[in-house]
């Protein structure tokens, strides 16, 4: 099995995605930014270590040495646009240095696109008050698609189901869609799978429930 880090392993997709590599038998590394509120993730297993992933030289010294990485990380203290820019940056330029080529990013459907054909952000009646972050994340997948990795921005169709069961099955949407939820669990099997089995490469992918 393989080695794979995981930043922004403290929320709800990252621990998610940290406990399915850990049920596969992989070994993880968490980062998180303050280890001292994540004890829970060490005694799930878990090598827990503090790191910025806004900061290219920590990412490649906690990157070197797995095979693959996974970013759920996001600060709410940042603008959306500068966090999400720099963090990506960041990872890309990490990721080089460690020789680790595939990172997958837990992305948002707001910047997938809708069954129009637009962004899904940009259709009649989706909901605006959260542009900024939106327009945060469309920033963060420019700069991913600017990096020379083998990359996938894995979005969900609509939008996580936070108390959904595991049911160990998901699919995978041409578009985006408001009303579809899937839950954490299911969306963390849709990651690891590409990790596991890499199907697809420098694109954007939405899943949804199946």
């Amino acid at each position: 099995m393989g080695k794979i880090v995981i930043f922004g392993a403290g929320g709800r997709a990252g621990r998610r995605a940290a406990l399915e590599a850990l049920r596969r038998g992989h070994e993880v590394t968490a980062v998180v930014r303050d280890p001292a509120g994540h004890t829970a993730l060490r005694a799930e297993g878990l090598t827990l270590v503090a790191g910025d992933v806004a900061d290219a030289r920590a990412v490649a010294a906690l990157a070197a040495g797995h095979d693959a990485g996974i970013s759920a990380a996001v600060d709410l203290t940042v603008a959306p646009h500068d966090f999400f820019t720099t963090a990506t940056r960041a990872l890309g330029e990490g990721f080089v240095k460690a020789g680790v080529s595939r990172l997958l990013v837990v992305g948002l459907a707001s910047v997938t696109p809708g069954a129009s054909g637009a962004l899904l952000m940009d259709e009649p009646g989706y909901p605006q008050e959260y542009r900024a972050f939106y327009l945060g994340h469309a920033a963060g997948l420019d700069e991913l698609r600017a990096t020379g990795l083998d990359w996938l921005y894995v979005a969900p169709a609509g939008d996580f189901d936070h108390d959904g069961p595991r049911t160990g099955r998901y699919r995978v949407a041409e578009h985006g869609d408001p009303a579809s939820r899937i839950s954490y669990d299911d969306f963390a099997i849709a990651l690891l799978d590409e990790i596991d089995e890499p199907a697809r490469h420098r694109a954007l992918v939405v899943v949804r429930e199946a």
